[in-house]
């Protein structure tokens, strides 16, 4: 093919968008712009979905003229669980509430409760409610914004909103749906006890936007290609969560790979072409967005942790690190819980960062950068344990986000976790991904037929030259520090529980 596919990943902190050239196997340009954050003392983490539209024209805007007339079709990677309230106009209604909003905790609790509790809804749907779904959302905007929950026509994810500027349709695909809280990821269709549970007086299911299968396509109304400078008739792929889209930009669309992303927030995941549902809630059974399932960790704060520490410090986390070389495992005794935006991974929404250990010799700059690095990881460790309990095993861990551009962080991730480590060519996995989900989509349109695995496997290439492998020594080193870490999580976890 001779065009270019575009992959947008809508994230937390800004719009990215790739170009790719399949023919070539290259990304031509890559763009992105920054956005905003709107934090209240409550938790609450909301932006304007409008604020996405312009940095997406903003993007856009800044590829070549030549390169937006090649642009053959879309891809849309979206940060997960987030709310868009839309009235029957189409017109946003409020401010969107975000995977990262902990203020709905007690609303969790309210629709857990109509189903028997946390084991009731993983009975029903396979997974708890928890702080930052979508489905907490709903009765707190009851509360909260009456006028607004009062016109709701449409609900919405970060995604399926894109999409809808795009080309006008509403519509949502598994992958990103099974991080609402209401998709039976079993039956891959909207639980209804579980929309009763979130409103017993309302027929939430007449709000939610029909489900397509991943392959689907629509075309981008007219008057949106006409503005973007691109082909009449481009076409939109359905898209997905940003770890769905991840998995694709990664090569996690076949069993036994574990991909992990280091951004806002930290993930691991991994393909299964079964539902892979813990009855204890240890991890997030959603579906993927390229046909089977995706159980995936999920931790609330990852480079949070180690902006925020390199900030106090006043410097960049860019030059982290030197900090990470001028310090050694374990931080000189210094242990950080990282839950500054509260956690998920473990349940902790009212979770707060806790640094211990602290005393005149490891009082400085690199032993507290290293604590925030290694508790973001541990973090991740934690969740990685409870898939080693279910019996899952890999032989490595591929790595994307942006803290995968520091071999500091990759060496440690490949030394804590005992794995050896691979970093794709393309770090921008999540927006990869939608481009190389819009390529299959449209190659299956005309008639292709591979897999989505074959696909992937022909596109997604690691890079030798930031591959990282355990140093046994640096293994050896980081046990104590971890079981540190879990000591301290254990004694301030009824704290933050209550």
């Amino acid at each position: 093919m001779s065009g270019l596919f575009v992959g947008l990943d809508v994230g937390t902190q800004s719009v990215k968008l790739v170009a790719y050239d399949p023919g070539t196997c290259a990304v031509v340009a890559s763009h992105g712009q920054p956005l905003e954050l709107i934090a209240g003392d409550d938790g609450s983490r909301e932006q304007h979905a409008q604020w996405w539209i312009d940095a997406i024209r903003a993007c856009f805007a800044r590829l070549e003229p030549a390169q937006r007339a090649r642009v053959a079709a879309i891809g849309v990677s979206g940060q997960q669980h987030g709310f868009v309230p839309v009235d029957a106009a189409g017109r946003v209604l409020a401010p969107v509430k975000l995977w990262c909003d902990t203020s709905t905790q007690a609303e969790c609790g309210e629709i857990m409760a109509a189903l028997g509790g946390a084991a009731g809804a993983i009975a029903r749907a396979g997974n708890p409610i928890l702080a930052g779904y979508t489905a907490s959302k709903l009765p707190w905007t009851r509360k909260h914004r009456p006028q607004a929950y009062a016109a709701l026509a449409h609900i919405l994810l970060p995604h399926d909103y894109v999409n809808f500027w795009l080309t006008g349709e509403y519509f949502c695909e598994h992958g990103d749906a099974s991080g609402t809280g209401w998709l039976d990821v079993r039956s891959r269709r909207w639980s209804p006890e579980l929309l009763h549970a979130t409103d017993p007086h309302r027929d939430l299911s007449a709000c939610l936007p029909p489900l397509v299968e991943t392959g689907t396509l629509f075309a981008v109304a007219p008057a949106i290609a006409a503005e973007l400078g691109i082909p009449a008739g481009t076409q939109v792929a359905v898209g997905g969560g940003d770890n769905m889209m991840a998995a694709f930009g990664t090569g996690a669309v076949v069993p036994g790979r574990l991909a992990m992303s280091l951004g806002t927030s930290g993930t691991l995941f991994a393909y299964s072409d079964t539902p892979v549902v813990d009855a204890e809630g240890a991890w997030a059974a959603f579906c993927s967005s390229s046909g089977g399932w995706l159980p995936l960790i999920c931790t609330m704060n990852c480079t949070v942790a180690t902006e925020s520490v390199a900030r106090l410090f006043g410097f960049s986390a860019r030059e982290g690190d030197a900090r990470i070389a001028a310090s050694a495992p374990g931080a000189g005794g210094l242990t950080l819980l990282p839950f500054l935006n509260g956690e998920r991974t473990p349940d902790l929404p009212h979770g707060k960062g806790v640094m211990t250990g602290l005393d005149p010799g490891n009082a400085d700059p690199a032993n507290f950068y290293r604590a925030a690095m290694e508790g973001a990881t541990y973090s991740l460790k934690y969740g990685f344990d409870a898939f080693i309990r279910a019996g899952m095993a890999f032989d490595s861990i591929v790595l994307t986000g942006g803290g995968a551009n520091s071999p500091a962080w990759r060496q440690m991730v490949a030394d804590v976790f005992g794995l050896h480590v691979e970093v794709p060519r393309q770090t921008e996995g999540a927006a990869f991904g939608a481009a190389l989900q819009a390529l299959w989509s449209l190659q299956r349109a005309q008639g292709g037929s591979a897999m989505p695995a074959q696909l992937v496997a022909a596109h997604v290439a690691v890079d030798p030259a930031r591959a990282a492998a355990p140093d046994p020594q640096r293994v050896e080193a980081y046990r104590a520090p971890y079981r540190r870490f879990l000591e301290h999580l254990d004694a301030v976890r009824p704290l933050y529980a209550a």
